[in-house]
């Protein structure tokens, strides 16, 4: 990584909404419109001279297509070793669903337990490299973990907020590295405002979802990733837990950007958006066929990353959903419970609630015909399931030292 990047693709920032152009190079927030700010890069170029085989014998870590990253100078980058994530076939939960094409791609594996850990990396070392000090965001747990651990080993100073319900997990990640974490009674809509008063006050630079154009760019490489994994030979659907729905953003626009350089040809997969019956805003929208979302009132889920009542991108999440044909569907809470188990069960996955989230919209998905057994399916699991250690009760049975264990033993699969 220390040797200089002959061609810097990365132009300008755009805005989505009303065309504007940013400069790169300058600290930038929301557009004046208030849309977020997306990176631009010269495709062209790229086209002419960037070939899949120049990625042969480069580190497979996120920063082998630095090309597509937005990134100045290598000496900027800050890594906790971000590995390519592995695509792993589920044939029994497959079969299971009738789905036998079934593969998730697990992010559990990065650095902090998330996908998170791609937003935060990117996103914290273009904040080094533009001179940012102190950054502030609201988080539902696992954004605010990452963000505060890549800004110690960047040397930033970081300021985070969180509702009190989220996984105590979290917080100690945030704690131990030195973050300036506070617990907000409330949704991560009420931390979002805790946090913009804060930034006004201080000038702290604002890192929350969207506000700033680099998490996305981190985001995207999934999609990236999941290209070259694949041959250059994309999926049918793909299935994106979403909250703020940066993923899923992210994904779209890599695989759009890999379509114009003609590493990918032919439909862009189907994009599905996955919510809880409980916080379902985009659904809503989906189902209205508008391209604006409106405020999830009471908004509770037990997959915590989702819980999110509107999101500051989700006019380019619909707009992800219409141009690939794709949908969004919200999941009960026990349809949650229950694809959590049975990932662990059938596959020896532990997947976070939000990938229980997806799978259980995969599996309703396929019983209405929506995805065809023929289909090659892509299941996001957004982190490990052992970041949510108190999320749910086993009700399992407390023996005394004297009492025989076989009396208490179930059968090989109980659970389901």
């Amino acid at each position: 990584m220390s040797e200089p990047w002959p061609y810097r693709y990365a132009m300008h920032l755009a805005c989505p909404r009303c065309e504007a152009i940013h400069d790169l190079d300058s600290l930038q927030q929301l557009c004046p419109c208030g849309s977020p700010l997306l990176v631009r890069y010269d495709l062209a170029g790229l086209a002419a001279r960037w070939r899949p085989e120049d990625l042969a014998g480069r580190p497979w870590n996120l920063w082998r297509y630095h090309e597509l990253l937005p990134l100045a100078r290598p000496e900027a980058i800050v890594s906790l070793g971000e590995v390519v994530t592995p695509l792993i076939e589920l044939p029994s939960l497959g079969d299971d669903m009738q789905l036998p094409r079934l593969v998730m791609k697990d992010e559990g594996l990065l650095p902090t337990g998330s996908f998170k850990a791609r937003g935060a990396a990117v996103g914290i070392s273009r904040a080094r490299e533009l001179g940012v000090t102190h950054l502030a965001m609201p988080t539902n747990g696992n954004a605010g973990a990452a963000w505060a651990l890549y800004a110690a080993r960047a040397g930033i100073e970081a300021t985070i907020a969180m509702p009190e319900d989220a996984p105590r997990i979290t917080r100690q990640e945030c704690t131990l590295a030195g973050a300036h974490l506070t617990l907000v009674d409330g949704l991560i809509s009420d931390a979002g405002r805790q946090v913009a008063r804060f930034v006004e006050a201080t000038g702290a630079f604002d890192a929350s979802t969207l506000k700033e154009p680099y998490r996305i760019e981190g985001k995207k490489t999934m999609g990236l990733e999941l290209a070259e994994q694949l041959g250059w030979q994309l999926p049918d659907v793909i299935l994106y837990p979403t909250g703020g729905g940066v993923g899923l953003i992210g994904i779209y626009k890599a695989l759009q950007e890999l379509q114009a350089i003609g590493w990918v040809s032919g439909s862009l997969p189907r994009l599905v958006a996955v919510q809880a019956k409980g916080c379902a805003p985009i659904v809503r929208a989906w189902q209205e066929s508008a391209h604006e979302s409106r405020f999830w009132e009471h908004s509770r889920t037990r997959a915590f990353g989702i819980n999110v009542p509107k999101a500051l991108g989700d006019f380019l999440v619909l707009e992800a959903l219409y141009a690939t044909e794709g949908c969004a569907i919200a999941v009960s809470e026990s349809a949650i419970d229950w694809e959590q188990r049975r990932a662990a069960q059938l596959e020896g996955t532990f997947v976070c609630p939000e990938g229980a989230a997806v799978l259980a919209a995969a599996r309703e998905l396929s019983a209405s015909g929506e995805i065809p057994a023929e289909a090659k399916v892509i299941a996001l699991n957004t982190g490990a399931g052992i970041k949510y250690p108190d999320s749910r009760d086993l009700g399992l049975p407390l023996l005394a030292p004297e009492e025989d264990l076989a009396k208490h033993h179930a059968p090989y699969g109980r659970a389901l």
